[in-house]
């Protein structure tokens, strides 16, 4: 047990025992007990309480861990994992701890779900083998834009032989932009990936690197389900998204990825199964802060309505220290409403698009709405285009942690989220943001340019928000630094 959870759980016990704590605490410890079976309470409370190592999903029928609650009491700077006795039920015990004065908030340590839609592939006739896209884009530059049109521009340009895409979001106007400042690929940003883990590095015979990351494209990542240093995927989610941020170009491998020369942080609080603690995520961010991230995207999101003051907490200290947050809006069928993190504080949320440039048809509607993003997959019924294809990257093949495909079948607000952080890092890269500004006010000029120079797609707010990133025009505005007021 680490010294911060004793020093919690001894908190709360001179808390609940009226030791060192407000007048009328034996009071409240008595109506808090009444809620609990009469078990060895101070033993309870001195036992272990973070996840077990490798805990993972929970069922549906449970959508927080059990026997422990997160706390935070008045005067404290940010709240704690407590873990109940045996048999309290964590719903009573969150609300007797509400109802007593001293404690700010006291919540389940609810669970969060990646927002990947994962419909049935798009073309049975197309495999997915990462063979035959190597073998190809070796013979011919450029044809990674056949299957990308996320990255094409939806404008006609005399400087370009590459198709047009009316869900394109103008990578390679962007990536032109970067080239001339002198930051190609969004060189010297580092991106931290809280997900399901990322094929960052070969490890014994069951993990491989994905061939389409360079070898020196990580900084140090944590996994904070195994609780190692070790943050490998088991489920091809993290590796995806991962893929849509900065997988690399020019290799003669795979695709592309937009911020191709970022440094990535994989940081694993997502399971196999893409399900992850509050209570891990909120370390996930703290961890991101502590090693000098810039950007930190979050393709998750909790159920509609939950309430994760621990998560928000970091998400506060992360705008503080000047890092970029961005994260899914959630999917319509799996989610009811634009939920956390999308919600949070300063956090960028993202709805997703088709390749016809309209909203997909799991976008959500809500005020938690800031950007829509390139997210594939079959449109909402209004729109005049019936093209419907996925997200390609490369990651693992289902059930595997060692071989590779370009699935058909990764679509959803994940992916959109994926792409407005690539951007992110490509707007801090290309000058159009003044560096000296003070870290909360960076954070705002990277969202007002996103903002500032996204596609209207005709939509109100609470469906598009500012509209459709445009990274062409996000990178391109002159004068270079966008006005520090306005």
């Amino acid at each position: 047990m680490s010294a911060d959870n004793f020093r919690g759980n001894a908190v709360f016990m001179e808390y609940l025992t009226g030791r060192g704590g407000p007048a009328g605490a034996l009071d409240r410890m008595r109506r808090l007990l009444r809620t609990l079976p009469p078990l060895a309470l101070s033993a309870a409370l001195f036992a272990t309480v973070s996840p077990a190592p490798g805990a993972e999903g929970i069922g549906q029928a449970r959508g927080f861990a059990p026997r422990q609650l997160l706390v935070k009491f008045e005067g404290e700077q940010q709240g704690r994992v407590l873990e109940l006795p045996a048999g309290a039920g964590v719903m009573q015990t969150a609300r007797a701890l509400r109802g007593s004065p001293g404690v700010v908030y006291a919540e389940p340590d609810y669970v969060a779900s990646a927002s990947a839609a994962e419909p049935e592939p798009y073309d049975p006739d197309d495999s997915g083998m990462l063979e035959t896209a190597a073998e190809s884009s070796v013979g011919a530059a450029g044809d990674w834009a056949f299957k990308q049109w996320n990255f094409l521009s939806p404008r006609s340009s005399s400087t370009s032989s590459l198709p047009i895409s009316p869900g394109g979001i103008d990578a390679v106007g962007a990536w032109r932009n970067l080239i001339d400042f002198g930051r190609p690929g969004a060189s010297g940003v580092v991106v931290a990936v809280l997900d399901s883990g990322v094929a960052y590095r070969s490890f014994g015979t069951r993990f491989r690197r994905s061939p389409d990351f360079g070898r020196n494209q990580f900084v140090t990542g944590y996994d904070f389900v195994g609780r190692d240093r070790f943050p490998l995927d088991e489920g091809g989610h993290g590796t995806h998204v991962a893929g849509t941020i900065a997988e690399k170009t020019g290799n003669g491998i795979g695709v592309t990825g937009l911020a191709y020369n970022a440094k990535l942080m994989p940081i694993r609080v997502l399971g196999a199964s893409g399900e992850g603690f509050a209570s891990n995520i909120a370390k996930g961010i703290r961890f991101a802060i502590a090693h000098d991230a810039d950007v930190i995207n979050m393709s998750f999101n909790f159920e509609c309505g939950e309430r994760v003051p621990l998560v928000d907490e970091a998400l506060r200290a992360a705008y503080k220290h000047g890092i970029v947050t961005v994260a899914s809006a959630g999917n319509l069928g799996a989610d009811e409403c634009v939920s956390a993190p999308a919600t949070g504080p300063r956090v960028i949320g993202v709805s997703g698009t088709s390749e016809g440039g309209c909203l997909g048809n799991y976008a959500l509607a809500g005020a938690g709405i800031d950007l829509v993003a390139p997210g594939g997959g079959e449109p909402q019924s209004r729109c005049p285009s019936v093209a419907a294809r996925p997200i390609y990257q490369v990651t693992l093949r289902a059930d595997t942690t060692n071989e590779f495909a370009i699935p058909a079948n990764y679509t959803g607000t994940s992916m959109a989220a994926a792409h407005v952080s690539g951007a992110a890092a490509m707007v801090l890269a290309g000058g159009v943001i003044n560096p000296t500004l003070p870290p909360e006010r960076k954070v705002d000029m990277v969202r007002k340019q996103l903002r500032h120079t996204a596609r209207d797609l005709g939509l109100p707010p609470t469906q598009q928000g500012a509209g459709l990133i445009d990274v062409g025009r996000a990178t391109g505005t002159f004068p270079r630094f966008y006005p520090a007021t306005g």
